[in-house]
């Protein structure tokens, strides 16, 4: 690190606009290479580019390496980016908890975007011959791996490869959202259904059943949401960042309780209770087209299981109310 702070892009030596060009390159490689180890699981074809990208690099690292010793010798100083203003951060790929295919490809597509705009500001700069020439050549190799990426996508994504690198990425999009969604859409829809129905019938009264169920679906949101959060981290099952699953699985409880409280604010206690009881039918049609499309489970025993579970909870709440 310098010790006066970082240092402005303008008052770097050639010497060191090289040096900073040649970590930095093997910066990237080594970034790629942390994408294509993060991806080789579950979209090898990914991988495979961008490994062969970090292989790029590899390659513009030693043309500037060979510059560099012939122009100044065989010491490098280590100049980083982090040493330099101007340059994007961008956070390491280990401490990503999720892993997105197109995530890496648009943060690839910035990492080109800023090497060839580095190479453009050092080229105009460099007085050097020799060092101009090769930034400049190194700006349009820059310019040209989108297309390059493009071309290892063709090579190594054919389409039974696309197919079942989007059957993974699809299985994942479920494991990290929608299965918790659905998990605190079916508690919130029916575990609340007792105390609502049980407080409705008990009072007759709306605002008394609004009350209950508004602190019920609350309550639910924010257990469930700590549950699955808690629950596990994400590394070892894959289901993603944890306070994400978590945040989705509350948030969907307690819509799906305050689904049939909400109508518990209309003063006709019966006329409330008719709306309730269609909104409750709305939600368990709901959560068995989920249960179909997403989970691929029957319609029909979908259907069947989730209003034989709701029409239980339903009862014992009407009849415990009742009493």
């Amino acid at each position: 690190m310098f010790p006066f702070g970082k240092r402005r892009f303008r008052d770097l030596t050639a010497r060191e606009v090289l040096a900073l060009a040649i970590g930095a390159e093997e910066e990237d490689a080594r970034r790629y290479r942390d994408m294509a180890e993060r991806l080789a699981p579950n979209f090898p074809g990914s991988a495979k580019v961008f490994d062969e990208m970090a292989d790029e690099e590899d390659g513009h690292r030693h043309l500037l390496i060979d510059l560099f010793r012939k122009k100044f010798g065989e010491h490098i100083p280590l100049v980083r980016r982090d040493d330099v203003s101007g340059f994007v951060r961008h956070p390491p790929v280990w401490s990503l908890k999720t892993i997105s295919v197109d995530g890496f490809r648009h943060d690839a597509a910035t990492m080109e975007l800023q090497a060839q705009r580095f190479y453009l500001s050092a080229a105009e700069r460099a007085t050097d011959p020799d060092v101009r020439a090769l930034l400049g050549d190194l700006a349009a190799m820059e310019a040209k791996h989108e297309r390059k990426a493009e071309e290892l996508e063709a090579e190594h994504l054919g389409e039974s490869v696309r197919t079942e690198e989007d059957a993974t990425r699809r299985r994942m999009f479920v494991m990290q959202i929608v299965q918790p969604g659905l998990a605190g859409l079916i508690d919130g829809s029916i575990s609340t259904l007792a105390p609502i129905f049980a407080a409705a019938f008990a009072t007759q009264h709306s605002f008394a059943a609004f009350q209950v169920g508004l602190a019920a679906s609350i309550g639910a949101g924010i257990s469930m949401g700590l549950t699955e959060a808690l629950s596990d981290d994400g590394v070892i099952t894959g289901r993603g960042v944890p306070w994400v699953r978590g945040a989705v699985c509350g948030l969907m409880t307690t819509i799906g309780g305050l689904g049939h409280t909400l109508p518990y604010l209309i003063p006709d206690f019966w006329t409330a209770t008719a709306v309730a009881g269609v909104v409750v039918a709305a939600e368990l049609i709901a959560i068995s087209w989920i249960r179909w499309h997403y989970m691929d489970t029957p319609l029909h025993s979908a259907l069947a299981q989730v209003v034989l579970g709701g029409v239980l909870v339903l009862l014992t709440g009407i009849f415990i109310g009742s009493a």
